[in-house]
């Protein structure tokens, strides 16, 4: 029911509306919703990051990256971005990418994963990312800005990959 496969840039035709659905909620990601179609292409397909397609019954449903968390005496942390379409939430698809981006990152040589901004009020995302091992490891006080709540905490959020 869920097929999960490495994205290529021509895929970016059927991202887009995913990516946009997204961030113009702004209720999840720190990106402004009037982010430009090829800002977006560059931040989702930057130089070092995998990107991911999944596929619910057939249509593409959501995405996510994987890359490292830092360059240099960092990069062996993993850090990862994750969207569903919203009509398409509530399926399982933001689980199978996380458990895909685990594999996907220890095959890759990560020894941990860390996200570095899960808002607070994300309670589905929350719940997904401790169901699947990850830890909140930091809070960052009134670090984002809620379309409709105003300033709320964000997390930092981690777990190794052994």
């Amino acid at each position: 029911m869920i097929e999960i496969r490495r994205a290529v840039p021509d895929d970016w035709e059927e991202i887009w509306p995913i990516f946009q659905a997204v961030v113009a909620s702004g209720d999840t990601y720190a990106t402004p919703p009037t982010t430009g179609r090829e800002e977006a292409f560059a931040a989702w397909f930057g130089p070092k990051s995998t990107v991911y397609a999944a596929y619910f019954q057939g249509q593409l449903s959501g995405t996510y990256f994987l890359r490292p968390n830092m360059p240099g005496l960092g990069s062996h942390v993993a850090n990862a971005s994750f969207m569903v379409a919203p009509e398409k939430q509530g399926k399982g698809l933001g689980k199978a990418m996380g458990i895909h981006a685990l594999d996907e990152a220890k095959k890759a040589g990560f020894t941990a994963m860390q996200f570095n901004m899960v808002v607070s009020t994300n309670t589905s995302a929350l719940a997904l990312w401790k169901t699947l091992g990850f830890s909140i490891v930091g809070t960052l006080p009134k670090a984002f800005r809620h379309r409709k709540l105003g300033l709320v905490d964000a997390y930092v959020m981690h777990r190794f990959l052994d």
